[in-house]
């Protein structure tokens, strides 16, 4: 058998009075499609709520040999210098806190933050410079010696940081190994991203509605006024999304250090995330929650291709008519490429998946788990 090179997972989520995803002006993000305006959830968006759950029981944090992640403009301030203020005084590590930065972020970190790139930056690497700062302050008499030892340390800092990665497991953490990592002002540091997210779009024409609501002060008394305290409008939209997500396997495994076992427990997680973890600004006032209403995942060795042309034209808004539609689409690319992936699905909805085996969520993360195994 063709070693399984590529999980391709399809979802179908329903959402109702929510406002998801944001654009800077405070409306839903949007998309047009086939000459339809839809409602869109942007990819960042649907990633950063997998990776930063934390409660779940699939969350990706809970695995063994996971690694954590840090996002920030201020990683060498908080995490390697604000731990050291009690130890050594504040001049020396005044001296040595701008080559720190300059080394991480570039040659005008030391500028302050505005100047400096949101990194993201693996624990592995932050307890390496966090260990590297201890010596060098602990190794300097004064502020003069710290100085020249840390631009001495700094001239070698991308060789001796490239062979701790090149190294260690999860350098970058386990949100790097999964949706990489960009650096520009280190190159070598880049990782490419073996997880592939699309944007989510409805399968129908967008359905938005402005919600005009108040707040009244409790203690304000009848002969005061009888007005709100404030009026607003947001706006809210309902629709079912559809949603692809890729997995590169050979990719996954080689950012986890060749772990493939850790590889595999990592996409087992990720299918209970994406079908069970939801979106969604506004929380307190809509509860955006939902799980999929379905999940298809095919397992093979060829280029990936997503089934949003099932949905270009726009179709109502009706789950067994996206399955339907989907299905038919994915029979008429079968019988033109015949590319033989292999298929699992989920699915609150009649319409079928022709030669396709139903399963349940804990089944189907599963196999795409032992799939995940036979990859190269």
């Amino acid at each position: 058998m063709t070693p399984v090179r590529f999980l391709q997972i399809h979802t179908l989520h329903s959402y109702t009075a929510a406002l998801l995803n944001r654009d800077d002006s405070g409306l839903s993000k949007r998309l047009p499609y086939g000459g339809t305006l839809r409602t869109r959830i942007s990819s960042q968006c649907l990633k950063r709520y997998w990776r930063k759950t934390e409660g779940d029981p699939h969350a990706l944090g809970k695995l063994q040999g996971a690694e954590a992640s840090y996002r920030s403009r201020e990683l060498v301030t908080k995490l390697i210098f604000d731990p050291l203020r009690e130890k050594y005084s504040e001049n020396i590590l005044q001296a040595l806190e701008p080559e720190f930065q300059k080394a991480v972020y570039g040659d005008k970190a030391d500028k302050g933050k505005a100047s400096r790139q949101t990194l993201l930056f693996g624990a592995p690497e932050i307890r390496w410079l966090a260990e590297q700062a201890d010596l060098l302050a602990k190794n300097a008499n004064n502020a003069a010696e710290a100085k020249k030892a840390t631009e001495t340390w700094a001239k070698d800092f991308k060789a001796n940081i490239k062979a701790l990665r090149d190294n260690t497991t999860l350098p970058g953490g386990l949100a790097a190994a999964l949706f990489g990592r960009m650096v520009t002002s280190d190159t070598a540091a880049n990782i490419d991203a073996p997880i592939h997210v699309a944007h989510a779009f409805t399968v129908h024409a967008s359905e938005t509605e402005s919600d005009y609501f108040t707040a009244v002060d409790d203690l304000k008394a009848d002969e005061d006024d009888s007005g709100a305290d404030t009026i607003q409008e947001t706006e809210l939209t309902s629709g079912l999304f559809y949603g692809y997500v890729v997995i590169d396997l050979p990719g996954l495994i080689s950012n986890c250090g060749g772990n493939k076992e850790l590889a595999a427990r990592i996409v087992h997680n990720l299918l209970y995330l994406i079908a069970e973890v939801s979106p969604g600004a506004k929380r307190g006032s809509t509860a955006p929650y939902g799980r999929a209403d379905f999940l298809l995942v095919e397992a093979g060795d060829r280029q990936p291709r997503s089934l949003a042309g099932a949905f270009r034209d726009a179709i109502p808004p009706d789950l067994e008519v996206a399955v339907s539609s989907l299905a038919n689409h994915l029979k008429n690319l079968d019988a033109v490429y015949e590319t033989g992936e292999q298929r699992r699905y989920l699915s609150l909805s009649e319409a079928s998946i022709e030669s396709v085996e139903k399963t349940s969520l804990a089944a189907l993360a599963t196999w795409a788990q032992e799939r995940a195994g036979e990859a190269q």
